[in-house]
């Protein structure tokens, strides 16, 4: 099955799976990591300063690498968002969206990337996880604009 919209993708992942990104799973992900060499995985998030930070993560085997991909990984929250995150309560997990997987050209490791998602200790979503943020806004936007007339 071909579609149009995929045959001239500049994602190499896309290309390489013939899917939509938001079709994307876990062993879609392994599958291309194994089959491309990709040696580092980066999850990727907006910080406080509005910039994107990077969490880099060596593969060192394929338990390891299921393990990241469907756990995440235990992360410092103090440290990453130190405005809202106190240190005694400071442990989240970061988890990646797979849709978001691109391969990061301008590394010279193999390395792919993903943006990413918090968590805490509960598994519950983090509430000041910048894309959770992102979400409760898009929903509320579409909640008022569903009632009349955006211009009124």
């Amino acid at each position: 099955m071909t579609d149009k919209n995929l045959e001239m993708t500049p994602n190499k992942v896309v290309s390489f799976l013939h899917k939509k990104q938001e079709d994307f799973t876990k062993d879609d992900i392994i599958g291309f990591i194994r089959s491309n060499g990709i040696r580092m995985v980066n999850f990727m998030y907006p910080a406080e300063d509005g910039r994107v930070k990077t969490l880099n993560f060596i593969i060192n085997s394929l338990e390891y690498l299921e393990t990241i991909l469907s756990q995440g990984e235990r992360v410092d929250g103090s440290s990453l968002f130190p405005s809202f995150v106190e240190a005694g309560s400071s442990d989240l997990y970061v988890i990646p969206r797979f849709r978001t997987a691109f391969v990061d050209s301008f590394n010279e490791i193999p390395t792919l990337s993903m943006l990413c998602s918090f968590f805490d200790k509960d598994g519950e979503a983090f509430e000041c996880d910048p894309y959770n943020a992102v979400l409760a806004a898009a929903e509320s936007f579409r909640a008022r604009t569903r009632t009349g007339s955006a211009c009124s």
